[in-house]
């Protein structure tokens, strides 16, 4: 059979029978992903099936995994047709012109594929691969035969085919000129093959993925016959391009939801590459796993039983005036399209944002710090919960928002073994009507001149997208507008204490400035109750770590002078003008 038509069945990262091609489907037949078992011949239940759902927490790293070599990636001759094969999108290579070989695969593969999976619209992506319960919105796989095998043999091999998955995400940047051009040769006309004679090469299309960092693991093809045959790379790191041109791929071929749902992983180990970022370990803030906070000083490069660690209890008799902690200045804090994306990372909740967008200088920084992200601290869902990091003369107030800031001359590997590397703002977060702790007395008074309130609807917009992010590592893109400034609300920013500390979660590297802020937020007590329901999981705060010899700095603000030392200044005042007056 001639290869080119044997490619016509290659389709969706699986070998398909071409027999048996008009047999299954993804929706509206008989034989739909949980029927491909029945189809003559399928493997497609069988114990190595693909794709997965690669849980990094259980990856493992392997040092044979080293670098890939690339054969005429960079050719933009080499792609020579695209087809919609009913399934999918389809470019097809040059014959025995494009070549992969090490990253630890068992000799030299053949490229002579790839396509496409993707799902129906923006807000229901369809990768096949999934990281941690996160789906893409696309993925994109290129396919190889090993060398010297004919197709019968490498669909019999276990290592006889070779296929790298990208996943592909949607920003908001400008569009991508070889993706662009690679959208107008897309079609709903099944089975016609186009004449690609754009040039474009895979690299284009690939752009600056890190290619030394992905995960492997042996697995199937994830269309019918469902061969077990596959040596899977998926590669970490995303390829971005425009949101836009990902809807050309639905809109136009006329193909929805052409992905197969994950596959159980059952005894196979999933495997990193030395670079692969991974979590040290599983940690988490109570006892339900190996590491909570008393053991978080075991994990793998941690520094979280140091002497300069955070969170810390601030006592407020102890601080000392700084007459060099002035005011701050907030660069796009107004910004109200400045977040990306919500996402919920199996600790918090964490709001990132644009990149080279919002920036933070003065308050006593010797730097101008970035804004990376902000996340939150919570309790539980009792009505008295307690559940910020930081403490006011042991006061925990119901949570606590982090803003994160990495120095902006810094990349942020440097910016974590700098000791002022990253600057995070706190804010306390208590219930708009709250004005007594839980025991009854009043809670400690951080500016009693003032009584903060946020932007009621801001709050709502931003606790409406928590129920789209239940799942751990789930993100949904921000569309509402929400500033940082809304959210804060009229809290007195020129009110607050500093000290040197740590990161709050492992590795707990000492190179942040704090600034606690004196003043909470008020937030609607619903809307609090809001981070524990709606996530899963409560008292996501790490206990306050001993001061030790550190001093904790406030600004010399007279209206956080204690109403104690004020009163006596007053009287002195009052004796010496009744004296002077009577002289």
């Amino acid at each position: 059979m001639h290869l080119s038509f044997l490619l016509l069945c290659l389709a969706l990262g699986g070998w398909v029978n071409c027999a048996a091609g008009n047999e299954w489907c993804y929706t509206g037949c008989e034989h739909t992903p949980a029927h491909w078992g029945s189809i003559s011949g399928s493997h497609c239940e069988g114990d190595r099936q693909s794709p997965i759902d690669i849980v990094t927490s259980s990856v493992e790293t392997d040092h044979d995994l080293l670098d890939f070599t690339f054969i005429n990636f960079t050719s933009r001759n080499v792609i020579k047709s695209i087809i919609n094969n009913g399934h999918t999108a389809k470019c097809i290579l040059a014959e025995n012109e494009v070549e992969v070989s090490g990253g630890g695969l068992n000799g030299t593969y053949s490229a002579i594929q790839f396509h496409f999976h993707w799902g129906d619209t923006e807000h229901h992506p369809g990768s096949e691969h999934t990281i941690d319960g996160h789906r893409y919105p696309m993925e994109m796989h290129i396919v190889s035969l090993k060398k010297g095998l004919t197709v019968q043999q490498a669909t019999e091999d276990s290592a006889g085919i070779a296929v790298l998955g990208f996943f592909i995400n949607g920003t908001e940047d400008g569009m991508s000129e070889p993706w662009e051009t690679l959208t107008t040769y897309l079609t709903d006309n099944k089975d016609t093959e186009v004449d690609m004679n754009a040039t474009i090469s895979i690299d284009d299309l690939i752009g600056n993925v890190n290619l030394t960092k992905f995960f492997r693991y042996m697995g199937s093809l994830t269309t019918p016959n469902c061969n077990e045959a596959v040596v899977w790379t998926v590669f970490q790191e995303p390829i971005n391009i425009n949101k836009d041109l990902i809807q050309q791929f639905p809109g136009k071929t006329g193909l929805i939801n052409v992905y197969r749902p994950t596959q159980d992983l059952n005894d196979r180990q999933v495997y990193a590459s030395p670079a692969t970022d991974l979590p040290p370990s599983h940690w988490c803030y109570d006892d339900h796993c190996d590491y909570g906070p008393s053991k978080w000083n075991l994990l793998p490069q941690s520094q979280c039983d140091k002497q300069h660690q955070s969170p810390i209890n601030i006592d407020t008799n102890n601080v000392v005036m700084d007459e060099h902690l002035d005011d701050f200045t907030f660069e796009k804090f107004d910004d109200k399209h400045a977040i990306r994306y919500i996402t919920n990372t199996g600790h918090t909740v964490k709001c990132v944002l644009k990149e080279g967008v919002v920036e933070i200088s003065g308050g006593g920084l010797e730097h101008v710090y970035s804004t990376l992200q902000f996340h939150f601290h919570w309790g539980s869902t009792s009505d008295n919960s307690e559940g910020s990091e930081h403490t006011v003369d042991s006061h925990r107030y119901p949570m606590e928002m982090h803003i994160v800031n990495k120095r902006k001359d810094l990349t942020l590997d440097e910016a974590v073994k700098h000791p002022d590397g990253l600057a995070v703002l706190g804010f306390f977060i208590e219930a708009a009507d709250m004005t007594k702790s839980n025991s009854g007395s009043e809670s400690p008074e951080t500016n009693p001149t003032s009584n903060p309130t946020s932007d009621v609807d801001v709050w709502k917009k931003l606790t409406n997208y928590l129920s789209s992010i239940q799942n751990i590592s789930s993100e949904i893109e921000v569309t509402e507008e929400i500033s940082i400034d809304d959210l804060i609300g009229d809290v007195n920013r020129a009110a607050y204490y500093r000290y040197k500390g740590s990161l709050t979660t492992p590795s707990c590297n000492e190179a942040v400035v704090w600034t606690v802020f004196k003043e909470s937020i008020k937030v609607d007590k619903n809307m609090i109750m809001m981070f524990p329901t709606q996530t899963g999981y409560h008292d996501v705060f790490r206990p306050a770590q001993p001061v030790n010899s550190r001093t904790i700095y406030t600004t010399a603000s007279a209206s956080s002078a204690p109403a104690p030392i004020l009163l006596p200044l007053l009287l002195a005042f009052l004796c010496a003008f009744f004296t002077q007056s009577h002289l």
